[in-house]
């Protein structure tokens, strides 16, 4: 009888961690290689795959997911950041080199950029009231540099949320509707960055 109580506990366990797929997210990074992603040819970035986890170091560029059509989601990345560097989790993104047109998730703890992770960085629309801005932007980062961290996007329609480790730090209506859909993508912001990451995953919604 304790046994079997023990059993149903740890499955309880795996299911609230997430070890259990039936939450419905679908990995895009195998941990062994970049299977499913893609770079623009005329970046200089470079990206590779280190003990199970994506490096990205050099000039700006982006590492692309091969799929251009995702549109409602939640877009989860666990990842890292160097002290001074500077990154960004990229959604409804076109392919494009350096700096693509799209959504991003801002990465950043202790870079210049005032910036912080957590935001929706406001290049979107250029026209974004003071007002708009402050719903947007963190100046305070929820995470130290050099330390792992889960930042989780959700888009549906015109409506995006981020969440950093569990704590929502942006809940935004884009009233432009500026980007529907698009490429996932991590970014390498120059040289001084390191961005590391070691899951993405999605769960595709209606």
């Amino acid at each position: 009888m304790r046994a079997a109580t023990f059993f149903v506990f740890c499955l309880a366990v795996g299911t609230a961690t997430g070890d259990d797929k039936s939450d419905g997210f679908k990995p895009l990074f195998n941990g062994k290689d970049l299977s499913g992603w893609k770079t623009h040819p005329d970046d200089k970035a470079k990206w590779e795959v280190v003990d199970g986890v994506i490096v990205g170091k050099g000039p700006a560029g982006h590492l692309f997911s091969e799929r251009g059509d995702y549109a409602n989601f939640v877009y989860r990345v666990e990842g890292m950041i160097s002290d001074k560097g500077n990154s960004g989790q990229y959604f409804r993104a076109q392919f494009a080199k350096a700096f693509p047109k799209g959504y991003e998730a801002q990465i950043n703890a202790t870079h210049s950029d005032k910036i912080k992770t957590g935001s929706l960085y406001p290049a979107f629309n250029p026209k974004l009231t003071p007002e708009q801005r402050s719903k947007i932007l963190i100046t305070d980062c929820p995470h130290k540099p050099d330390e792992w961290f889960v930042q989780e996007v959700t888009a549906v329609g015109n409506r995006i949320t981020i969440k950093v480790n569990g704590k929502e730090t942006v809940d935004f209506k884009d009233e432009n509707n500026t980007f529907t859909k698009g490429h996932f993508a991590i970014q390498q912001h120059d040289p001084g960055s390191v961005v590391k990451i070691k899951r993405i995953d999605v769960k595709e919604l209606p």
